[in-house]
C-alpha cells in the first residue's frame, strides 16, 4: 500500500493486521479523491475508522491542512502514527490528531465543538457495523464547520444508505465491486433549516 498522489506520492504505508482490518483499496482511494479533490486543499479532514490512516494521509499529501484520525484499535492508531512519521516526520504526528476511540462515542464527545469541526470526513467502519448512529450525528448539522461539508462513506454494496440524512444529501454513489462509496454534502446549516 502506497500514497497515490501529492507530496508523499509513492511512500509505502504500514498496514494493520487483524480480522476487522480492511484497508481501503487503491481503486477506492482513487475514486474518493477523484470526486473530492477540489475540496481538500486547506481542509480539516476527519478519517473515521482510520485503520492504517491511508485515506487521511492521502488527504494530507494532497494539501489538507490537518487530519484527525480516529480508530478504536490501539494497533491501528500505532500504524497511523508510524505512517505519519514515515511521510511527514515528527511534525506530522504532532500537527495531526490520532485518537483511539469508538467512532460514535468520539463524535458524541466532540459534536458542536467549533475548534474540532471538519470540512471533509471519510467514514469506513467494519462492514458489520450499524451505520445509523454515526450518520445521524453527521445529519444533525454540528460536525462540519459550515454548510458544504462533505461526508464520504464506504459501505458494502448490499447495505443501502438513505438519500437524505438530516442536513445531508447524497450527491453521488459509486459501486466498486462488492463495495460502494456514497458522497454526501451538508446542504443546510442546521436541522431547523431543512
Amino acid at each position: 500500500m502506497r500514497v497515490l498522489e501529492g507530496r508523499f506520492r509513492g511512500r509505502p504505508l504500514t498496514g494493520v493486521d487483524g480480522e476487522e482490518a480492511r484497508p481501503s483499496a487503491r481503486r477506492t482511494r482513487e475514486t474518493v479523491f477523484e470526486f473530492i479533490e477540489s475540496r481538500i486543499r486547506g481542509a480539516r479532514f476527519l478519517d473515521l475508522c482510520a485503520g492504517s490512516g491511508a485515506v487521511g494521509i492521502e488527504a494530507l499529501s494532497r494539501g489538507a491542512a490537518r487530519v484527525s484520525f480516529v480508530d478504536q484499535s490501539v494497533a491501528a492508531c500505532r500504524a497511523v502514527r508510524q505512517n505519519l512519521e514515515a511521510c511527514c516526520g515528527r511534525d506530522g504526528v504532532l500537527h495531526n490528531d490520532v485518537v483511539t476511540a469508538d467512532a460514535d462515542k468520539f463524535l458524541r464527545a466532540v459534536v458542536g465543538d467549533e475548534a474540532l469541526a471538519w470540512d471533509v470526513a471519510f467514514y469506513d467502519p467494519p462492514y458489520t457495523t450499524d451505520y445509523a448512529a454515526v450518520l445521524d450525528l453527521f445529519g444533525g448539522g454540528r460536525v462540519f464547520k459550515r454548510r458544504g461539508g462533505v461526508l464520504v462513506v464506504e459501505h458494502p454494496e448490499d447495505k443501502r444508505l438513505p438519500e437524505r440524512i438530516g442536513v445531508l444529501r447524497r450527491w453521488r454513489g459509486v459501486r466498486l465491486g462488492d463495495s460502494c462509496v456514497s458522497f454526501y454534502e451538508q446542504k443546510y446549516a442546521r436541522p431547523r433549516d431543512v
